[in-house]
């Protein structure tokens, strides 16, 4: 019980990260159909990823015209959140893998004896 309960809140987790990144590149761009190639995916799951997140929250996230997309006030409080985490997240991924290329632990040298 306590194993399914943890998989449907790891699960729940992954799709709201999904979807918050998702709103992100929305807002960044300004456009769904600017932000649809930065995240692979059709404009169609793109609306629909939004749409869903937003019905999810009870919130209108973005506000939509026929000619741009804009944070709303809830989007904007929800982006500033966001986009320090995001930031942090990404700045330690790099840096985690610029130590990959650096050697680590220790050396021991062998010495013959004499």
């Amino acid at each position: 019980m306590l194993l399914e309960s943890q998989t449907r809140a790891s699960l729940v987790l992954r799709e709201n990260i999904t979807d918050l990144i998702a709103l992100a590149a929305v807002a960044e761009e300004r456009s769904f159909t600017r932000a649809v190639p930065r995240l692979n995916v059709s404009q169609s799951a793109l609306s629909h990823t939004i749409k869903g997140l937003e019905q999810r929250l009870g919130l209108r996230l973005l506000t939509r015209t026929t000619r741009s997309v804009a944070p709303a006030l809830e989007g904007e409080d929800l982006l500033a959140t966001l986009n320090p985490c995001s930031e942090k997240i990404e700045a330690r991924l790099q840096a985690l893998n610029d130590a990959q290329d650096q050697p680590t632990g220790t050396v021991d040298a062998l010495r013959e004896r004499s």
